[in-house]
């Protein structure tokens, strides 16, 4: 059942991450010859943020673990027939309790709507998938604070119902029908395995007592690991830029680019530019909490931030994936719709928050250079890295390795969990 990617599949898989690195690397040595200690700084304040972080990361995931481990990906496929509030409702909520993966949220929507789910309901799953899930709470209130948090949660379900009346409106079922067609193709993604896996336990009895059993325990230490697995680039790669942009770009090129000087205007401007930074950006998933905290202190409205946030499932290489999914003119839809519902929830709530007195009146984003000290951040780091050594050593223990985590690239009919015992 556990089958490797195909010879030719992971060679080109390879080269391009390796002509990648190329690139990378001769952009860096040439633009930083001479002049070591830019990147030492970069890289110390990646590093730095990671730190802060680490221990909610694996919280996140930990608790993101344990809930998949209790919904199963049959259940969310039959729950989603329409696009009535009931429906984005469950949508919302089976979203949340899912993978933080953009790249998987996107391939199971997709695998959700060929299954007979409706179209809009599986775009609210994409959306909440990716942004209503637990760990980008915690990163949040820990680099941004928490009205970030609060804000993103109750901007998500906003974004949602926009999303849903623009789909109501102007999505034809003609487009729908194209959509499917090409749907039903089976054109690959990224995360197509990831996607497929159901590991959720199945016994009955209640929700405590199907969690700490030992099927439970297997199966939230394989959705913690699988997780990990299929975000870790995202992660770096956003903690790498974050870096970068600390380091390199100063204040006043921020500031000049998101008009701080001239505050009205900036509340209108930073949703509208935030999400065009996000799309040039790469970087999706919880990857882009620390650029958002970058953009923050540079001087990004509140609302601005947000709409940066939201913006992960429109960013370069998915909206390659909606075209591949649902052919240019839904992709060409999905762009401008999302686009148009992220800007009018940042600005939506951007003036909630503002009414409330709720938006922060500090630029004090955890953006910070490398510092390993004896605090509460090092002894929650110590404590959680023992919690994530505890998952992957059941997740190995009971029969899971790197031929697994391959296969999450890689369309899969059925994938259970393995050695629930």
């Amino acid at each position: 059942m556990h089958r490797l990617l195909a010879p030719d599949r992971s060679r080109r898989r390879v080269l391009e991450l390796v002509g990648a690195a190329v690139v990378i690397a001769a952009v860096v040595i040439v633009s930083l010859a001479g002049n070591a200690d830019v990147l030492v700084d970069a890289l110390s304040f990646a590093f730095g943020m990671f730190w802060e972080i680490l221990w909610a990361l694996i919280l996140g995931f930990a608790l993101s673990g344990a809930v998949q481990a209790l919904v199963s990906k049959q259940e969310m496929r039959r729950l989603l027939p329409d696009d009535s509030p009931r429906s984005l409702a469950l949508a919302a909520g089976l979203g949340a309790a899912s993978s933080s993966c953009s790249y998987a949220a996107v391939a199971l929507a997709r695998s959700l709507f060929r299954k007979g789910a409706d179209f809009t309901a599986a775009m609210a799953f994409e959306f909440a998938s990716t942004n209503l899930v637990i760990e980008l709470g915690i990163i949040m209130a820990l680099l941004l604070g928490w009205q970030f948090t609060l804000a993103e949660f109750l901007g998500g379900p906003l974004m949602i119902v926009l999303l849903a009346i623009v789909f109501r409106v102007f999505l034809k079922q003609r487009l729908v029908d194209e959509a499917r067609e090409q749907a039903d193709r089976g054109a690959l993604g990224r995360m197509e395995g990831h996607a497929e896996m159901d590991m959720s336990v199945q016994s009955r009895g209640s929700l405590w007592r199907r969690l700490r059993s030992p099927a439970g325990f297997t199966a939230t230490a394989d959705y913690f690991v699988a997780d990990w697995a299929a975000i870790w680039t995202d992660i770096a790669l956003g903690l790498l830029i974050a870096g970068a942009l600390a380091a390199w770009v100063p204040d006043s090129w921020w500031q000049a680019i998101f008009f701080e000087s001239h505050p009205t205007f900036a509340k209108f401007w930073g949703p509208v530019i935030g999400p065009l930074v996000a799309i040039v950006s790469f970087v999706c998933s919880i990857g882009n909490v620390p650029l958002a905290a970058v953009l923050w202190n540079g001087g990004i409205s509140f609302g601005g931030v947000l709409a940066f946030i939201f913006a992960d499932l429109i960013v370069l290489p998915i909206l390659d994936i909606y075209r591949k999914y649902y052919g240019w003119r839904m992709a060409g839809f999905l762009l401008a719709t999302f686009y148009a519902t992220m800007v009018a929830a940042g600005l939506i709530v951007e003036f909630l928050f503002q009414g409330l007195g709720l938006v922060p009146t500090e630029r004090n984003a955890k953006v910070v250079e490398a510092s390993v000290t004896w605090n509460y951040t090092t002894v929650l780091n110590i404590v959680f890295l023992g919690l994530a050594g505890t998952l992957v050593w059941r997740y190995f223990r009971q029969g899971g390795g790197l031929p697994m985590l391959r296969m999450m690239n890689r369309p899969m009919e059925n994938v259970h969990a393995h050695g629930q015992s």
